[in-house]
């Protein structure tokens, strides 16, 4: 708020009057804010003012740093990545054979003896064997653990935008959230000094006791809503530090100055970027390519697999010492799919609607990402737009009129419930300005995730 003095006092002012209607107009410390196209900032006039909710010996957490510590720390982000990580090492294993089988045995012992010798039949078997799919299969299913591998990877992607948005959201709400306790407190030292104006007013004559009541009453209604402040800011406070992995109860010192921007945006624009480099459709297409994969894959079970092992079987000599010829064998086994009605048709089938099922999602995706993109553009607009009349047009004229009135009231030409009544505009009208330019950057934050790069930068 800002304080003009008038040098035009009544004759019947007394002493005690002029001093403190000097005193409130040229030294109360009122908020100066210096506004540039990239950059806002919010000083006093005296001294940094700090809210009880930020009295804290914490350095100050800048935007970059919060995403920094959120994008290395986050839990959540973590376990996806960790889940990413786990499925690339699954494509390898899928394009492998399978072990082979080693296997040992005796065959045909008389269970009279057990002897190795009685018998010209009884052998030590040794041998191996080798399933392979049909040609073809392994190559599928390698693809198939590929294409999901990406597609995790980019889930990946897309929990990272996610998350950054959020920080971003959540950092520039606690940003709000201290100017207006900041606007609060100013606001409260105005009205503290006005009630000391309409007691020495009514003191000698000039005022009324309903000016200092109706002050009193305004005081009081601003602490209520500083209580309310503090409340949520600390309810964002615990947020946005989870986000950050941090115990909750850690403060967080947001600066007073600030990086802004306010780019044009064009909505056909932005959704034709979303489609190019969103990882949510990059996801999506890799899941349609692995869903085509699975279904030349259940097309393939029609095709059998095939067993091949190679044995030896070694003979002891007979009881008499005379030697017995040892042999080897080679086996060749196929499965055959007898029961394709029941098993490989069905698979298709089940291949076929989970690969339909994977392009509505991605339609579905599009249409909710294409209405969300319109949705916040029109809102952002909106929000710029109301930012920029504030600005240039409703908060100047506020400031002059409660110039205008406060000198007013101090030679008895105005009433005191207009100047309190502008005044307390006045402070509405500075609270949605920053809630606006809060706003503004949070729906570019919304919107960056949605697009799938950062908006506002070259």
């Amino acid at each position: 708020m800002f304080f003009i003095s008038c040098a035009r006092l009544t004759p019947k002012a007394p002493s005690v009057w002029a001093a403190l209607t000097f005193w409130l107009a040229a030294f109360s410390p009122g908020p100066v804010f210096h506004i540039s196209p990239g950059i806002v900032y919010m000083g006093w006039a005296t001294a940094l003012a700090e809210t009880p909710a930020i009295k804290t010996n914490e350095a100050v957490l800048t935007l970059g740093q919060a995403l920094e510590l959120a994008l290395t720390g986050n839990p959540g982000l973590a376990e996806i990545r960790a889940r990413a990580e786990a499925i690339a090492a699954v494509p390898s294993q899928e394009g492998a054979l399978p072990d082979p089988t080693l296997r040992f045995g005796a065959l045909y012992l008389p269970t009279d003896s057990f002897s190795l010798q009685q018998d010209d039949f009884t052998m030590m078997e040794a041998g191996v064997s080798q399933e392979i799919p049909f040609p073809g299969k392994l190559a599928l299913r390698e693809k198939i653990a590929e294409q999901e591998a990406l597609a995790a990877a980019d889930s990946v992607d897309e929990a990272r935008l996610r998350l950054a948005g959020g920080v971003k959201r959540g950092w520039w709400q606690l940003f709000y959230y201290d100017r207006a306790l900041n606007l609060l407190d100013e606001s409260e030292h105005f009205f503290q000094q006005l009630i000391a104006i309409a007691q020495a007013k009514y003191q000698v004559g000039e005022g009324s006791q309903q000016d200092v009541l109706l002050a009193q009453l305004e005081l009081s209604r601003l602490k209520e809503e500083k209580l309310d402040l503090v409340s949520m800011r600390a309810a964002q406070n615990a947020r946005f530090n989870a986000m950050l992995d941090r115990a909750a109860e850690t403060p967080v010192r947001i600066p007073a100055e600030a990086e802004f921007r306010l780019p044009v945006l064009v909505e056909s624009a932005l959704h034709d970027k979303a489609l190019q480099i969103r990882p949510l459709f990059a996801q999506h297409r890799k899941m349609l390519d692995a869903g085509l994969a699975r279904v030349d894959l259940a097309q393939q079970g029609f095709y059998p697999d095939f067993t091949v092992g190679a044995f030896y079987d070694a003979r002891r000599n007979t009881p008499t010492g005379q030697p017995r010829t040892d042999f080897a064998s080679v086996q060749l086994s196929i499965n055959l799919p007898i029961y394709a009605g029941r098993k490989q048709a069905r698979a298709i089938d089940q291949r076929q609607s989970e690969l339909l099922q994977a392009q509505y999602a991605l339609e579905d995706d599009h249409r909710k990402i294409q209405a969300e993109i319109a949705a916040k553009a029109a809102e952002y607009q909106q929000t710029k737009e109301k930012l920029l009349l504030l600005e240039h047009e409703i908060i100047p004229q506020a400031e002059q009129t409660v110039r205008s009135l406060l000198a007013g009231y101090q030679v008895s030409q105005a009433s005191f419930s207009d100047l309190l009544r502008t005044q307390l505009s006045l402070f509405q009208y500075q609270t949605r300005y920053w809630q606006a330019l809060a706003g503004t950057q949070q729906l570019l934050a919304d919107l960056s995730a949605e697009v799938g790069e950062e908006l506002g930068h070259d």
